[in-house]
């Protein structure tokens, strides 16, 4: 059994790799070829002595798929509860609970074919490879073509993923316009990707200058309340978001007039939609914009059973809606895999963990 750190699978992980991965588990889960539970949080009712207002949370999910061959679990314990910024927005913020940092959320793998623990992944990095290869698959199915100036909500960790991520399936983006509520820490994005990509990676100082003139609009960020207003939208304008509430916080990152003008809404799980109550999504749906079967998912999309685009004036959105343990088991298998081939990680015997039966 092998135990690979965020450092081990950094080393091996890129995006094209877990872009591939994704693509091949989505469509067999479309197949019946896969299978992923909800996923669950749950919050101890009492608020942690030392962080008023936060709250010790524990989050659970768990999938397979036919080609990864392995069955995931991810466990992710933190401490969650919602700070205001100073120029009054709010956000989801995670604290360390230890003095030297936070404690990673964990992935364990096991085969599914002899049953045996394969290994135990820290999931931080994958985390964020999987959020942001998602959203790029939905930009390149149903994004219109031609598109050189996208705009960003966004300039933190999963930012960083949907950035190269984007690039990577629509390389003919020459300008990203980034706006997130601090300006130093969108400022030194900006400078930072600029320089990563050899693209312009512009910074600008209110969220319209991220919406106007940018036909493919990310949202990546941690916010509690819609990032623009819909109506700032041009026609034909491709729009993704990664945050939709999650059964215990009514997070959202696009308004209802963003969801009542789209004429396509694909999200990654429609179960999810009603295990979360993600309101944001049913919106639509509840106000007769739309009705629930023309809410298809990714996989549909990726194995050609709901269209993506079919015209370049459709308003189109993805909404990357959950989590899925599906994900962890397709990206953490690849990642095991290179990793076995370069040496990397710790091994430990499989037979600590068997249990001997009597004949």
């Amino acid at each position: 059994m092998r135990i690979l750190s965020n450092a081990d699978v950094e080393k091996v992980l890129t995006a094209e790799e877990t872009i591939g991965a994704l693509e091949t588990a989505y469509v067999e889960l479309t197949e019946g070829r896969a299978a992923n539970r909800p996923r669950n949080h749950t919050y101890f009712p009492v608020e942690d002595a030392d962080h008023p207002g936060f709250r010790f949370r524990f989050k659970s999910q768990e999938g397979g798929n036919a080609a990864s061959g392995v069955w995931a679990l991810r466990i992710t314990s933190d401490m969650a509860g919602v700070e205001t910024l100073p120029t009054g927005e709010k956000r989801r913020r995670l604290i360390p609970a230890a003095p030297g940092g936070t404690y990673v959320g964990l992935v364990t793998l096991y085969s599914m074919t002899t049953l045996e623990p394969l290994a135990i992944i820290h999931d931080s990095f994958v985390q964020k490879m999987r959020v942001g290869a998602t959203s790029a698959l939905g930009i390149r199915e149903m994004a219109p073509e031609g598109v050189t100036v996208a705009g960003m909500f966004g300039s933190g960790w999963q930012a960083q993923a949907h950035l190269e991520c984007l690039l990577l399936v629509r390389p003919e983006i020459e300008e990203v316009r980034v706006y997130s509520p601090t300006r130093r820490n969108r400022e030194t994005f900006a400078a930072e990707w600029s320089a990563r990509t050899g693209r312009r990676i512009v910074a600008v100082d209110e969220p319209r200058g991220a919406v106007e003139g940018c036909r493919i609009v990310t949202c990546a960020t941690a916010a509690m309340d819609p990032c623009f207003e819909g109506g700032w939208l041009e026609p034909g304008s491709h729009v993704t978001a990664i945050t939709s509430p999650d059964g215990t916080a009514t997070r959202r990152e696009l308004d209802d007039a963003t969801f009542d003008q789209a004429d396509r809404v694909v999200v990654l799980s429609r179960e999810q939609v009603h295990h979360d109550k993600q309101f944001d999504i049913l919106g639509p749906v509840e106000r007769g914009r739309m009705s629930w079967d023309d809410i298809r998912e990714l996989g549909e999309v990726l194995a050609g059973r709901a269209p993506g685009r079919t015209s370049p004036d459709e308003t189109t959105i993805f909404a990357n809606n959950t989590g899925m343990g599906l994900q962890f088991a397709a990206v953490c298998a690849r990642a095991l895999a290179l990793a076995e081939e370069r040496g990397l990680g710790h091994e430990v015997p499989t037979d600590w963990f068997l249990e001997e039966t009597s004949p």
